[in-house]
């Protein structure tokens, strides 16, 4: 694999494992060029300022993201840019949902250099690779797939309204945060509950956590 212009994001807020990822591309591209995030903000301004990207490593558990909700705001605003997903957490549901959520494969923390590096090399060629040892034959059940099949429905900006909501934030808050109206925020929060078929923004974030494997707060405002 020698072509330089393979453009990479690497997208987690452990200095070190990135360092560790930034080895893995350099041992099998010859002139990468890599840009790194350590949270949800760095890697969204990076995209924002150029989104010619051949890859993004994504951390599950970086600053700003709430469970699945990383995976989801790339999937609904870079449709086009394979996501490999990198954490810690290597439980086979946890594997599963973000191949339901359109990761192009996930590669744990736990993986050795040579690893890393078939994984990165099998996505990049336009592949899918995940863990051969485990088992990701047991679909969601009807009730996940189908929030999930919602949750996928999100635009970008209602997947970042809601991992706001999961906060407790209110909508002057939020406003303050994305730089919009008030009523901005009450048209996403209100197209968010239409989605997901609920009727209280606290319904939402249950919803949501209901397919995260306790990875996404159940904390909401009281405000509707």
């Amino acid at each position: 694999m020698s072509d330089p212009n393979y453009r990479l994001l690497i997208a987690d807020d452990h200095p070190l494992f990135r360092g560790a990822l930034r080895e893995a591309v350099a041992g099998m591209v010859e002139r990468a060029d890599i840009v790194e995030a350590g949270t949800f903000e760095e890697m969204s301004k990076l995209l924002e300022e150029s989104d010619e990207v051949d890859l993004i490593l994504l951390d599950l558990a970086m600053p700003g993201v709430r469970g699945f909700s990383g995976l989801m705001f790339l999937r609904a605003q870079h449709p086009s840019v394979p996501v490999l997903v990198v954490s810690a957490n290597d439980d086979p549901s946890v594997i599963r949902r973000c191949m339901d959520f359109g990761a192009s494969g996930f590669m744990p923390k736990t993986l050795g250099i040579d690893e890393m590096r078939q994984a990165i090399k099998k996505v990049l060629g336009g592949g899918v690779w995940t863990p051969p040892d485990v088992d990701l034959s047991g679909g969601a059940d009807a009730e996940s797939a189908a929030l999930m099949a919602r949750l996928s429905s999100l635009t970008p900006q209602q997947v970042r309204v809601l991992m706001m909501l999961s906060e407790g934030m209110l909508n002057k808050q939020i406003a303050y945060e994305l730089s919009v109206s008030e009523a901005t925020v009450k048209a996403h929060v209100s197209a968010i509950l239409q989605k997901l078929g609920v009727d209280s923004r606290t319904q939402a974030v249950i919803a949501a956590a209901k397919i995260e494997v306790g990875q996404w707060p159940q904390a909401a405002a009281n405000q509707n």
